[in-house]
């Protein structure tokens, strides 16, 4: 089967003395009738390919067995109530549910929301609420479409009550309530557009503002605006006294910020807010703020302590001086600090010990006071607050979305919540499954830790199909979490492999430095280097690794088969970023320059040429099987980046192996999925691994 044709067009730039070529620019018009005919074909050709292999109805049966079990979310109080997330599987997009105690939250508790009646096709999502502290409104955001837009509505808790006013154009964002309980801050992007997925322009600079109940959106106070960067956002945290609203500007996805404080007042049921003091106005570390304490603000920071530390801030002569003090509350340790978080009168904090997290108590001066018997290989939330006596915690692992543990701060006691999942559902089992932490040796000699993972009952005897999972950027961390395809593959009898490259956040400030900028070919190496080594060790062969990973990890998948064709068995690129000379250029791009530079930088633009995907697919070249995943809605990595690298590695393909591209319509970057598209979406994924890897799927 031939990959279907696509016009190239003779676009030649110079771009810091250097001719690039760019046959495929028409394809980032998303609207033209020639791109969507360009979409339908290319769908077509995929789909003749993918509705041929062997092994497509065993997955497809498998996946949606798995999405649809019964599941449900972890506990969260909220003005005086608790909330869960539920799901039976036989609806698209998980419901909201309250009940005014634990157990009858436990026993079924009320309908809160339905997000299934967002949208007539399922497409439309719950992504976040928030709740006044009167305990009367909650906040709700929904994303359309999979859209990283959110559009903000109002319900009342007491009677379930719409309120009529929805906000729009809100991106990147939650609703941060002030104490007069009739106002809250948001994030506007004040777009020349409608605010829809399918729009890929450049942000606008945003505005933090202040919106007033009931009142037009065009009348919302402008809290701050910083014009002089499109790509400098604010985020803002209100002191739990409400005396003090915490905004952290950062450039980009840069996890160095500043820090500003404003003054709040509530006077006649109104808030206020006052003038900030720029306590921190230079972007050279990481503040997050955590909870006041009196005068004190204390903060989660990587200043001169790259693996993190809690500190106390001391402000009670800032005013005066302009100086603040800094004494440790957490010292920086050998483990990674990831997150602290201010519960009951205490701080909570996540460390990852090698990749695995440990959740631990910690009073306000510093005293350790124990570490909870929470198990998974990811928390997914803490829910608890300042003031509260409980905490819930959501962990998951590779096969297991959520289980849910509840902590008595005052006992200590740390019990997991069970029942919380509505009858129904499909009844799947997970296997059983076996983990181990191994290490490469990567380009540079540097350890390049993993996972690996496989199902109890296939014992690592002579090399095995495997799935390559990785990431390598921003500072995130991959941790044996859960994914849908990962608990496909190893139902299958697949081996798994997720590994720990330099540029996340496994390791602290320094291992993400090592991956970013003019180090970013740290992580392609990383990635061959634990490739190599999976075949040095007898677990797979080059033919049967299949690597996957997904938009800065698409971006791995993509630099990988075009630098180690023969590494690779088969490639597995979502939503990748492909195009390293012009992702700035649309919709968040500008943001991503904290880890990739800007290529409009003449000392960074050598760099970005010498790996962009787009950039270095050679002509002739026997390439692996590629399968190239996207959505029409993503506006986050523009579906341009799929587009015009699939074609330019069709044109080029020297080999037999089939590039393809599978395109889904109504969907985005991974936000809110219905589960009829996460189910058939990994069916043809793993589908396509299994055949080009050898994996025939084996029952457990």
């Amino acid at each position: 089967m031939s990959a279907p044709e696509t016009r190239r067009d003779d676009i030649v730039e110079t771009l810091h003395g250097q001719p690039v070529a760019d046959p495929y620019r028409w394809l980032e018009d998303p609207d033209s009738e020639e791109t969507r005919a360009w979409v339908r074909a290319q769908n077509a050709h995929t789909r003749e390919h993918l509705d041929a292999l062997g092994s497509r109805g065993w997955f497809g049966e498998t996946m949606d067995a798995i999405v649809r079990r019964s599941r449900a979310g972890t506990p969260d109080r909220v003005a005086g109530r608790y909330l869960v997330t539920r799901s039976d599987g036989s609806r698209q997009q998980a419901t909201l549910w309250v009940a005014d105690t634990l157990e009858e939250l436990v026993a079924g508790g009320r309908l809160l929301l339905d997000p299934n009646t967002f949208s007539d096709d399922g497409t439309s999502s719950l992504s976040g609420y928030t709740a006044s502290r009167d305990d009367r409104w909650l906040t709700y955001l929904v994303s359309d479409g999979g859209s990283d837009w959110q559009s903000i509505h109002r319900l009342d808790l007491t009677t379930g009550e719409h309120a009529d006013e929805v906000l729009t154009k809100v991106k990147f964002s939650e609703a941060t309530w002030l104490p007069d309980h009739a106002s809250y801050l948001y994030n506007h992007y004040p777009t020349e557009g409608a605010g829809v997925g399918t729009e890929t322009a450049a942000l606008p600079v945003p505005q933090l503002r202040v919106h007033r109940l009931d009142t037009p959106q065009d009348d919302d106070e402008v809290l701050l605006e910083l014009p002089e960067d499109p790509s400098l956002s604010a985020w803002p945290t209100l002191s739990h006294d409400g005396r003090w609203l915490a905004v952290t500007i950062h450039r980009g996805t840069s996890e160095k910020n500043r820090l500003w404080l404003y003054p709040v007042s509530t006077d006649d049921g109104v808030s206020r807010i006052g003038e900030p003091l720029a306590v921190v106005d230079e972007e050279y570390a990481a503040w997050e703020p955590v909870r006041f304490d009196g005068d004190d603000l204390l903060v989660r920071t990587d200043h001169e302590a790259p693996r993190g530390r809690v500190v106390r801030m001391g402000l009670d002569l800032f005013a005066d001086t302009g100086r603040f003090t800094l004494t440790d509350v957490v010292p920086e340790r050998a483990e990674t600090l990831r997150h602290a978080q201010a519960v009951g009168d205490e701080v909570l904090t996540l460390h990852l010990v090698d990749a695995q997290p440990r959740l631990t108590r910690f009073s306000l001066a510093g005293e350790e006071t124990g570490v909870l018997g929470v198990e998974g290989g990811q928390v997914l939330e803490l829910n608890g607050d300042e003031g509260e006596d409980e905490v819930f915690a959501g962990v998951s692992t590779v096969t297991t979305p959520s289980r849910s543990y509840r902590v008595d701060l005052t006992s200590g006691e740390v019990t997991e919540v069970t029942g919380l999942e509505p009858e129904g559902g499909s009844g799947w089992v997970a296997p059983e499954v076996v983990s181990e932490r191994r290490r490469a040796t990567s380009t540079d000699g540097t350890e390049v830790p993993y996972f690996l993972v496989h199902r109890a009952d296939v014992p690592l005897v002579g090399p095995r199909p495997t799935l390559l999972y990785g990431y390598g950027g921003y500072n995130i961390p991959e941790l044996a979490q859960y994914r849908p395809a990962f608990a496909g593959w190893l139902a299958a009898g697949g081996v798994l492999v997720i590994a720990n490259l330099r540029g996340g956040g496994e390791y602290g400030a320094e291992w993400h430095d090592a991956g970013r900028l003019q180090r970013k070919q740290n992580v392609f190496d990383d990635f061959a280097a634990v490739a190599e080594h999976l075949v040095a060790e007898g677990v797979s062969t080059p033919g049967q690794v299949a690597v996957y990973g997904g938009s800065n990890g698409g971006l791995l998948v993509a630099a990988t088969l075009l630098q180690h064709p023969d590494l690779v068995g088969a490639a597995l690129a979502s939503v990748p970023v492909t195009d390293m000379l012009r992702f700035h250029l649309f919709t968040v791009g500008r943001a991503w320059f904290s880890d990739f530079g800007s290529p409009e930088d003449p000392e960074m633009f050598p760099t970005l040429l010498a790996y962009s995907p787009l950039h270095n697919v050679s002509k002739g070249t026997a390439y692996p099987p590629t399968l190239v995943l996207t959505g029409d809605h993503d506006d986050r990595v523009v579906p341009a980046h799929s587009y015009k690298f699939t074609a330019e590695l069709q044109h080029a393909q020297g080999g037999d192996a089939p590039v393809l591209a599978r395109i889904e319509t109504s969907t985005g970057h991974s936000v809110g999925k219905p589960l009829r598209v996460v189910a058939a979406e990994t069916a043809d994924l793993l589908a396509f691994a299994a055949e080009h890897t050898g994996l025939v799927p084996a029952a457990g």
